[in-house]
């Protein structure tokens, strides 16, 4: 056996064996490696393991992902020991949208309803209405009176993709994700002319030039039930962080997928650095230390967990 898979065998019993003795749940979101989606409890985008945080009955959670999922688990779980195994993993987003330069922004929009992209610091949460997500954003903002005003944050690129679906005119906050925004029209269409039968899979946070291309254009989890509903044989272009191929490959099997890539690269992969940054060796050692743990001001933990709540309360209303 090869010294660098009995290393990683051995990390994953060590891992089993805390896990066990800890009593943690170990949840991932779609864009973690392939180890670090494997050995997980739980896997999803960020609506799904929000709502798999809210329901556990485990004393603790290791959070697989970036440090805005780290605090929305603590947010929902206060009593909770809640671990991340790199706090460096951040989220260009989430960077983009500073708490007092919102505050500002919203100062100067008097009377707007504040929604807020669940990929935001706790902080920035605190002063938001409605927190959401890609996969319920458009029906959470549909389900609000017609003529309401909106400011939305801190994704321009989700935000004007629920203008134009909608016909709201929310003003929105100009942050972007790299990720996302490194997305190339150019490549897309090439890869598009060499294999025309493919389908084209955008999230939302993707630039419109790239959104009008789509086929389909949904969250991570949309994108993968998309894909699970094509036949055997089916080919299709992902424009999205690729750790989602590591769960489309494996639940969709007969079927191709290509993933498309940045601007900026000659390779296929567009990648999130800080999703990268959880290995097993990291997961191994919070386990054992029971550390970094989450902890948030409790004065901006009581004002953040309102709108997160109330995007679960219209979830469960409106089925999404």
């Amino acid at each position: 056996m090869p010294k660098t898979v009995e290393k990683q065998n051995s990390l994953v019993e060590e891992i089993e064996r805390l896990k066990k003795e800890r009593g943690a749940l170990i949840m991932a979101h779609y864009y973690q490696r392939p180890e670090i989606q494997k050995i997980a409890d739980c896997i999803g985008d960020s609506l799904a393991l929000a709502r798999a945080a809210a329901r556990t009955d485990a004393p603790v959670i290791v959070m697989c992902g970036v440090h805005f999922m780290g605090e929305t688990a603590k947010l929902l779980c206060p009593g909770k020991t809640v671990l991340v195994p790199d706090t460096d993993a951040g989220c260009s987003l989430a960077d983009s949208c500073p708490p007092d330069d919102f505050a500002a922004f919203i100062k100067a929009h008097p009377g707007h309803t504040v929604i807020s992209y669940v990929n935001t610091s706790a902080a920035v949460k605190a002063l938001t209405d409605i927190v959401v997500t890609s996969g319920n954003a458009r029906k959470i903002v549909d389900s609000l009176p017609e003529g309401e005003k909106i400011i939305f944050g801190p994704d321009r690129n989700l935000g004007s993709y629920i203008n134009a679906v909608s016909g709201r005119d929310m003003v929105l906050w100009p942050g972007a994700c790299h990720v996302h925004q490194r997305f190339s029209p150019e490549k897309i269409a090439a890869l598009k002319a060499a294999h025309p039968e493919a389908k084209v899979l955008v999230h939302p946070e993707c630039p419109e030039p790239v959104r009008l291309m789509a086929d389909k254009i949904g969250s991570t989890a949309a994108l993968l039930d998309y894909a699970r509903q094509l036949p055997e044989g089916s080919e299709m272009i992902v424009a999205t962080e690729s750790g989602i191929l590591v769960e489309m490959e494996r639940l969709c099997p007969g079927r191709k997928f290509i993933p498309a890539p940045p601007d900026d690269s000659t390779c296929g992969c567009n990648e999130c650095g800080y999703m990268k940054l959880n290995t097993l060796e990291k997961l191994r050692d919070c386990l054992r230390d029971m550390k970094p743990a989450i902890e948030i001001d409790p004065d901006i933990a009581e004002k953040a967990r309102r709108p997160i709540d109330r995007m679960l309360e219209i979830s469960d209303r409106l089925g999404v």
